[in-house]
Protein backbone atom coordinates (compact mmCIF):
# COMPACT_ATOMS: atom_id res chain seq x y z
CA UNK A 1 0.00 0.00 0.00
CA UNK A 2 1.46 3.34 -0.67
CA UNK A 3 1.98 6.44 1.16
CA UNK A 4 -0.26 8.79 -0.75
CA UNK A 5 -3.23 5.70 -0.33
CA UNK A 6 -2.62 5.62 3.50
CA UNK A 7 -2.57 9.89 3.83
CA UNK A 8 -5.60 10.05 1.62
CA UNK A 9 -7.84 7.41 4.01
CA UNK A 10 -7.01 9.61 7.11
CA UNK A 11 -10.02 10.24 8.86
CA UNK A 12 -8.98 13.88 9.63
CA UNK A 13 -8.81 17.41 7.23
CA UNK A 14 -7.44 20.93 7.49
CA UNK A 15 -7.16 22.43 10.21
CA UNK A 16 -6.78 19.46 11.84
CA UNK A 17 -4.57 17.22 9.64
CA UNK A 18 -1.19 16.88 10.84
CA UNK A 19 0.97 15.15 8.84
CA UNK A 20 2.31 16.44 5.58
CA UNK A 21 4.09 12.87 5.11
CA UNK A 22 5.99 10.03 5.30
CA UNK A 23 9.17 9.03 4.52
CA UNK A 24 8.96 5.19 6.41
CA UNK A 25 5.77 2.97 7.41
CA UNK A 26 6.73 -1.16 7.41
CA UNK A 27 5.30 -3.74 9.97
CA UNK A 28 7.46 -2.69 12.76
CA UNK A 29 6.75 1.35 12.66
CA UNK A 30 6.61 5.04 10.39
CA UNK A 31 8.26 8.18 10.31
CA UNK A 32 6.37 11.41 9.03
CA UNK A 33 6.91 15.02 8.91
CA UNK A 34 4.56 18.09 9.61
CA UNK A 35 5.29 21.80 10.04
CA UNK A 36 3.17 23.67 12.20
CA UNK A 37 2.37 26.98 10.42
CA UNK A 38 2.48 30.49 11.64
CA UNK A 39 -1.21 31.25 10.47
CA UNK A 40 -2.60 28.15 12.17
CA UNK A 41 -5.59 29.70 14.48
CA UNK A 42 -4.66 27.96 17.71
CA UNK A 43 -1.37 30.40 17.78
CA UNK A 44 -3.59 33.36 17.91
CA UNK A 45 -4.32 32.53 21.96
CA UNK A 46 -1.26 30.53 22.97
CA UNK A 47 0.32 32.28 24.26
CA UNK A 48 -0.23 35.42 24.61
CA UNK A 49 2.54 37.58 22.38
CA UNK A 50 4.95 34.17 22.82
CA UNK A 51 2.88 31.26 20.52
CA UNK A 52 3.89 27.75 21.37
CA UNK A 53 2.12 24.37 19.83
CA UNK A 54 0.13 23.33 22.29
CA UNK A 55 1.13 19.47 23.99
CA UNK A 56 -2.01 18.05 23.24
CA UNK A 57 -1.26 19.20 19.62
CA UNK A 58 1.87 17.82 19.68
CA UNK A 59 0.62 14.41 20.80
CA UNK A 60 -2.18 14.31 18.03
CA UNK A 61 0.73 14.93 15.47
CA UNK A 62 2.37 11.77 16.95
CA UNK A 63 -0.67 9.64 16.87
CA UNK A 64 -1.51 10.22 13.44
CA UNK A 65 1.65 9.84 12.15
CA UNK A 66 2.59 6.96 14.45
CA UNK A 67 -0.40 5.28 15.42
CA UNK A 68 -3.09 6.25 12.80
CA UNK A 69 -0.40 6.07 9.67
CA UNK A 70 0.93 2.34 10.92
CA UNK A 71 -2.22 1.44 12.06
CA UNK A 72 -3.30 2.02 8.45
CA UNK A 73 -1.10 0.12 6.83
CA UNK A 74 -1.21 -2.89 9.30
CA UNK A 75 -4.72 -3.64 8.46
CA UNK A 76 -4.28 -3.33 4.63
CA UNK A 77 -2.16 -6.40 5.34
CA UNK A 78 -4.81 -7.90 6.57
CA UNK A 79 -7.04 -7.13 3.62
CA UNK A 80 -9.33 -4.40 5.63
CA UNK A 81 -11.08 -1.82 3.42
CA UNK A 82 -9.61 0.88 5.26
CA UNK A 83 -11.41 3.91 4.43
CA UNK A 84 -14.50 2.11 6.83
CA UNK A 85 -12.02 2.22 9.78
CA UNK A 86 -12.69 3.25 12.65
CA UNK A 87 -10.23 4.66 15.41
CA UNK A 88 -10.47 5.27 19.10
CA UNK A 89 -7.52 6.11 21.26
CA UNK A 90 -7.40 4.70 24.15
CA UNK A 91 -4.32 5.72 26.25
CA UNK A 92 -1.28 8.32 26.36
CA UNK A 93 1.62 8.54 27.83
CA UNK A 94 4.14 11.77 26.64
CA UNK A 95 6.70 13.65 28.10
CA UNK A 96 7.38 16.78 26.91
CA UNK A 97 11.51 17.89 26.37
CA UNK A 98 11.52 21.19 24.37
CA UNK A 99 8.59 23.51 22.77
CA UNK A 100 7.39 23.78 19.32
CA UNK A 101 7.25 27.08 18.26
CA UNK A 102 5.08 28.51 14.87
CA UNK A 103 6.65 27.37 11.68
CA UNK A 104 8.68 25.00 12.64
CA UNK A 105 8.99 21.44 11.06
CA UNK A 106 8.67 17.90 13.16
CA UNK A 107 9.89 14.69 12.32
CA UNK A 108 7.93 11.93 13.86
CA UNK A 109 8.92 7.69 14.71
CA UNK A 110 7.18 5.02 15.46
CA UNK A 111 7.87 1.84 16.63
CA UNK A 112 5.28 -1.10 17.04
CA UNK A 113 5.45 -2.31 20.95
CA UNK A 114 2.50 -4.63 19.73
CA UNK A 115 -0.41 -5.49 17.86
CA UNK A 116 -3.57 -7.68 18.63
CA UNK A 117 -6.85 -8.15 18.18
CA UNK A 118 -7.19 -5.07 16.62
CA UNK A 119 -4.88 -2.77 19.14
CA UNK A 120 -2.08 -1.14 18.34
CA UNK A 121 0.16 -0.12 21.16
CA UNK A 122 3.47 2.01 19.40
CA UNK A 123 6.81 4.36 21.25
CA UNK A 124 6.29 7.59 19.54
CA UNK A 125 9.54 10.14 19.51
CA UNK A 126 9.16 13.37 18.11
CA UNK A 127 12.37 15.27 16.48
CA UNK A 128 12.72 19.03 15.49
CA UNK A 129 14.51 20.13 12.68
CA UNK A 130 18.15 19.98 14.10
CA UNK A 131 17.24 16.66 15.27
CA UNK A 132 16.59 17.43 18.93
CA UNK A 133 14.34 15.24 20.64
CA UNK A 134 10.72 17.27 21.59
CA UNK A 135 8.45 14.89 22.98
CA UNK A 136 8.52 10.83 23.62
CA UNK A 137 5.86 8.79 24.68
CA UNK A 138 3.34 5.37 24.41
CA UNK A 139 0.61 6.17 22.76
CA UNK A 140 -1.93 3.32 21.79
CA UNK A 141 -5.31 2.89 19.90
CA UNK A 142 -8.21 0.33 18.71
CA UNK A 143 -8.88 0.32 14.96
CA UNK A 144 -11.93 -1.55 13.76
CA UNK A 145 -13.05 -2.17 10.23
CA UNK A 146 -16.74 -1.11 10.66
CA UNK A 147 -17.41 2.34 11.83
CA UNK A 148 -20.87 1.58 13.31
CA UNK A 149 -18.72 -0.81 15.93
Amino acid sequence: MSFQHILASLPYEPPFLFVDGLSRLDDDGAEGYFTFQPKMDFYKGHFKNNPVTPGVLLTECCAQIGLVCLGLHLLGKENVAIAKVGIGFSSSEMEFLKPVFPGEKVRVTSKKIYFRFRKLKCEVKMYDANGDLVCKGILAGMLTNNKDE
